[in-house]
C-alpha cells in the first residue's frame, strides 16, 4: 500500500516526502477494504500532485469516494491561501456545480403501490434527459445572461417554484460575482437550450422510500420518516459549464509558464487567484454555478408537475417541499480556523460536498440546530443517504464530505463487463423500474461500475465528517 501510512482506521496520509516538491501531505479518507482500488486506480497519485499547488493550505484532501479525475482526483479537496495560493478550472471539474437536490413528500409506499410504472413513463415524458437534450425553456443570450446572475431565483421568477425553495438551497441557489461578460458565445450557444434538462451520464431523477432512521431527532425536525416517499435530482451545469471549463483550462495552462508555476501534470494548470486569467474564471465558474442551481430548480418543477398528474393533486398538498440542494463541483471562498486564527481560503471541492457543522452563522436558521444537510447518492440499485454536517467537519476538512459512491469500473469497462438484460432483471427483482434514452447509458451506470455507498457513508461518518440522518432505496430511476 506504499505509500499510503495509516493514521487511524478511516484515515491515511500520503507523505510530502513521497515526491520532491509536494509543499504540504496528502491525507486520503478511506477504510482498508477500499485501498486496494485506490492504489490500482492511481487516484493517491493525483492527491500528491495536488499537494504541488502554491498557496495549498495544510493538506491536500481526498474522499473515500476518490477515483481517478481530470488532474485532481474525483473526491478532492484543495484549500488555497488567497494571498499566496491558486484556482484551477481542472480542480473544479467539467460539469460545475454538478449538483444533487433532495425533495420530500406526504406520500408513503402505500400510496404509490400499482403507480410506479405509471409514474416513472411520466417523469421520462416530462424532463428531457440524455445527450444534448433540449428542454422547453429556450431563451436569447441576452437573457441568458440574466439567468446566470439569478440562478434559481430566475426559475422562480418564471413560475418554475416558490421562494421558499430557495432558502433550501445553498447559496440560496445563486452566488454572487457571476460575470456573464467572462463566458464564451460558445458557452451561450451550448446553454440556450439545456436549462431544465436532466443531461447523460451519472445524472438522474429517482423516486425512493426511506427504509431506514439513524437519527430520530434530526429526523423529526426534518419531518422524515419511515417509509416516506422521496424525490432525488442530480444533474449539473450541463453543455454551458463544461464549456466554461474547456475554455478556461485552455486559458490556465499559458498561464503556467506566465507567473512560473510548476505542476507534475498540466491537467492541474491555473493561475494566482489575484490575476486577471483567475478572476475572469472564477465569475464565469460563478455563472456556471448558477445555470446548474437553476437547472435543478426547472427539473424539480417538472417533478412535482409529474407527481401531479399521476396522483391528481396539487404539489403543495402532495408535501413536496425541498429539503436541500447541495453544490459538488466548484471553487468557493470561506473563512476557515487555521491554527487558531481564521483565514479566507478558496476551497475547491470536486465531487465533495461541503458539510457545515450546526451554529454555522452561513446556514439558514432552519439547519442551524441540526448542521447542514448533506445528500449522497449511491447507485440505481441500492441505497443513498441524507447525512447532516459537523464541527469536527469543519476543524478538520474544510467543512467537506463525500458526494456519492464513487466510480469501481471506467464507463467503457462497464460495457464491456455487465450484461444489460441480466442488470435490468436484476433491478426488476428489486422492485426498480428504469427509464433511459439509450442502453448504453444503463449498462455505464451499473451498481457493479461503483463503490456501495454504505462503505462510502460508514467511513465519513465513523471519520466524524457527517452523521448519518436516513437511507433511502430507489424505486423508479430516469437516468440521463
Amino acid at each position: 500500500m506504499q505509500p499510503l501510512e495509516k493514521i487511524n482506521d478511516y484515515k491515511w496520509r500520503v507523505p510530502k516526502s513521497y515526491k520532491q516538491g509536494m509543499r504540504v501531505d496528502g491525507i486520503i479518507y478511506a477504510s482498508q477494504d477500499m485501498l486496494p482500488h485506490i492504489v490500482k486506480d492511481k487516484a493517491y497519485e493525483q492527491v500528491a500532485n495536488v499537494a504541488f499547488l502554491p498557496g495549498i493550505v495544510k493538506y491536500s484532501l481526498a474522499m473515500p469516494d476518490i477515483h481517478w479525475g481530470y488532474g485532481m482526483p474525483i473526491g478532492g479537496v484543495a484549500a488555497m491561501d488567497v494571498d499566496s495560493g491558486v484556482v484551477g478550472a481542472g480542480l473544479v471539474g467539467y460539469d460545475i456545480n454538478c449538483g444533487v437536490r433532495l425533495l420530500k413528500t406526504n406520500l408513503t409506499l402505500k400510496d404509490i403501490e400499482g403507480r410506479t410504472s405509471k409514474l416513472v413513463n411520466v417523469l421520462y415524458r416530462n424532463v428531457p434527459s440524455g445527450v444534448g437534450s433540449r428542454g422547453e425553456i429556450k431563451v436569447s443570450v441576452a437573457e441568458l445572461k440574466k439567468l446566470v446572475v439569478e440562478g434559481a431565483r430566475w426559475a422562480v421568477r418564471k413560475g418554475f417554484g416558490v421562494e421558499k425553495d430557495l432558502e433550501c438551497c445553498e447559496e440560496n441557489g445563486a452566488i454572487e460575482g457571476a460575470d456573464p461578460d467572462s463566458v464564451s458565445e460558445r458557452a451561450y450557444q451550448r446553454g440556450k437550450q439545456q436549462a431544465g434538462t436532466l443531461g447523460s451520464g451519472n445524472h438522474f431523477l429517482e423516486v425512493q422510500v426511506i427504509d431506514d432512521i439513524f437519527d430520530k431527532e434530526v429526523a423529526e425536525e426534518l419531518g422524515l420518516f419511515i417509509g416516506q416517499i422521496t424525490v432525488m435530482i442530480h444533474s449539473g451545469s450541463r453543455g454551458f459549464g463544461y464549456q466554461v471549463c474547456d475554455d478556461y483550462v485552455r486559458v490556465m495552462v499559458r498561464c503556467l509558464s506566465k507567473y512560473g508555476i510548476n505542476v507534475p501534470d498540466r491537467q492541474l494548470a491555473c493561475a494566482p487567484i489575484d490575476s486577471s486569467e483567475a478572476k475572469n474564471y472564477i465569475g464565469a465558474m460563478k455563472a456556471a454555478a448558477n445555470y446548474a442551481w437553476c437547472n435543478r430548480q426547472v427539473l424539480m418543477h417538472l417533478a412535482r408537475e409529474s407527481f401531479q398528474k399521476v396522483f391528481s393533486k396539487s404539489w403543495q398538498s402532495l408535501g413536496m417541499h425541498l429539503i436541500y440542494d447541495v453544490a459538488h463541483n466548484i471553487a468557493k471562498f470561506e473563512e476557515h480556523t487555521i491554527d487558531g486564527e481564521r483565514r479566507l481560503l478558496c476551497i475547491h471541492r470536486k465531487g465533495a460536498t461541503r458539510a457545515f457543522g450546526p451554529e454555522n452563522p452561513l446556514l439558514p436558521s432552519r439547519y442551524r440546530r441540526i448542521g447542514q444537510p448533506v445528500i449522497i447518492p449511491g447507485d440505481m440499485g441500492r441505497a443513498s443517504y441524507l447525512l447532516v454536517g459537523t464541527r469536527k467537519a469543519e476543524e478538520e476538512s474544510f467543512a467537506s464530505t463525500c458526494h456519492g459512491a464513487g466510480r469501481v469500473k471506467s464507463r467503457h469497462e462497464a460495457i464491456r463487463t455487465v450484461n444489460l438484460d441480466a442488470l435490468l432483471k436484476e433491478l426488476k427483482s428489486k422492485g426498480i423500474e428504469v427509464r433511459a434514452t439509450g442502453r448504453k447509458t444503463i449498462v455505464e451506470e451499473a451498481p457493479s461500475a461503483y463503490k456501495n455507498v454504505d462503505d462510502v457513508v460508514r467511513v465519513v461518518t465513523k471519520a466524524g465528517i457527517s452523521k448519518k440522518v436516513c437511507r433511502m432505496l430507489p424505486l423508479c430511476v430516469v437516468k440521463g
